[in-house]
């Protein structure tokens, strides 16, 4: 059983991550962390974000503004560490109960579209890369912060998916030096390879024929349900 929800779980975030540019973490972190625990199912929603994220790359490494995403991951690099020791430091049900609500008010927040002015140049983008940093090596939850800086920036969808995902990789790896690969056993690795292929394959396939601000909210929608879910479970467990 564990394993069919781990798998299930990898291709449903590979396939919205393909499609929106985001969305992986969102989705599979809720699931992932009940099924493998806080830090290991965050490590391992490291790994396999940053997989979909390089895949993505292939077809859109043209389109990245290394010029522009240079603060966001000098300022993500210096707060990595702070996360991963954030994450230690809690007791299971504490972080549970954190992860959940850091997943459903960022899911909410990119739903109603919130600007914010303190998001836009240099400082902004310091800000939300060093959000992004603690965020992702904490919950695993990088990409909000960057998606507000890119909607106050103006950044269209043909600017903002490649920008991500080349964030989302770099910034994965240096979640993955501070917390560690998780210890997952051979089936586990194998069935999340397969999944991740297979999602990632369905999203390059079906991208083309699902207009984005549909998949977008579907993707927050599930986020939203999720957090709420994991939020739950670590109050209850207190």
């Amino acid at each position: 059983m564990e394993l069919l929800v781990l798998g299930g779980v990898v291709l449903l975030g590979a396939f919205v991550q393909w499609l929106t540019g985001m969305g992986f973490a969102l989705v599979s972190v809720p699931a992932l962390v009940i099924v493998l625990g806080p830090a290991d199912g965050v490590s391992f929603a490291n790994c396999a974000a940053g997989v979909v994220c390089v895949l993505g790359l292939v077809r859109g490494w043209r389109y990245v503004r290394l010029r522009a995403m240079v603060p966001l991951i000098l300022a993500a690099a210096c707060t990595a560490p702070m996360g991963a020791w954030f994450a230690r430091a809690l007791p299971g049900p504490v972080l549970l109960l954190v992860m959940g609500v850091l997943v459903t008010v960022a899911a909410a927040v990119l739903l109603i579209g919130l600007r914010v002015p303190a998001l836009k140049g240099l400082t902004g983008a310091l800000t939300a890369g060093a959000t992004g940093g603690f965020m992702n090596t904490a919950a695993g939850l990088g990409g909000p912060p960057v998606s507000l800086y890119a909607v106050n920036a103006n950044w269209t969808i043909r600017e903002f998916v490649p920008n991500a995902l080349f964030y989302g990789a770099v910034v994965n790896v240096f979640s993955l030096l501070t917390r560690g690969i998780p210890p997952l056993t051979t089936p586990e690795w194998l069935t999340a390879t397969l999944t991740l292929t297979i999602g990632a394959t369905l999203g390059a396939i079906l991208s083309p024929r699902i207009p984005n601000h549909t998949a977008r909210h579907l993707v927050l929608l599930l986020a939203l349900t999720g957090g709420v879910t994991t939020a739950v479970k670590g109050l209850l467990n207190l």
